[in-house]
């Protein structure tokens, strides 16, 4: 039996790579294809309203506030009252 050159086995594995790659690039595409396809029915949402600032007092501000400390106290494994918020401002 005639032996195999190592240079063919890694032209051979390389090949088999790039092959497969463009395998799945050409799969991908043609996925992306018929996804379009289905979404062209569709008809397009309208953008979000963009958020106005205004100057309204927050609603609820200690109930946020506690529900904040909660959050922050969970987080970093403190108890809730080792937490001294200085400030609250509506973004």
């Amino acid at each position: 039996m005639p032996e195999i050159s190592n240079l063919f086995v890694v032209g051979l594995g390389i090949g088999v790579v790039f092959v497969g790659l463009i395998c799945i690039v050409i799969l991908c595409k043609i996925v992306s294809a018929f996804c379009m396809i289905g979404q062209k029915d569709k008809p397009k949402d309208t953008p979000p309203a963009p958020v106005v600032a205004t100057n309204e007092p927050i609603q609820n501000r200690q109930e946020i506030i506690a529900a904040v400390s909660a959050a922050i106290a969970e987080e970093l494994g403190t108890d809730i009252s080792a937490i001294r918020i200085l400030s609250f401002k509506k973004l």
